[in-house]
């Protein structure tokens, strides 16, 4: 096996792994969008926002939801 080969073989398994991690990170959750809304809806159902949060910071919103609607 040449050099360049070798050296090809090794971009291409890094380029795949760091793919294969950023697919369950980043582009499921962005394809996925009701499924991760409803897992939401399920987790802050019964929590008084207010009562946690530290004093100062805002309170949560959607994350899903777009920005000034």
């Amino acid at each position: 096996m040449g050099k360049n080969l070798r050296i090809a073989f090794v971009f291409g398994g890094f380029v795949t792994a760091v793919a294969a991690a950023f697919y369950p990170i980043f582009f499921h959750p962005l394809t996925h969008n009701e499924e991760y809304r409803e897992v939401q809806k399920m987790n802050r159902a019964g929590i008084n926002q207010a009562d946690i949060q530290p004093v100062g910071v805002k309170i949560w919103s959607d994350p899903f939801k777009p920005s000034g609607k």
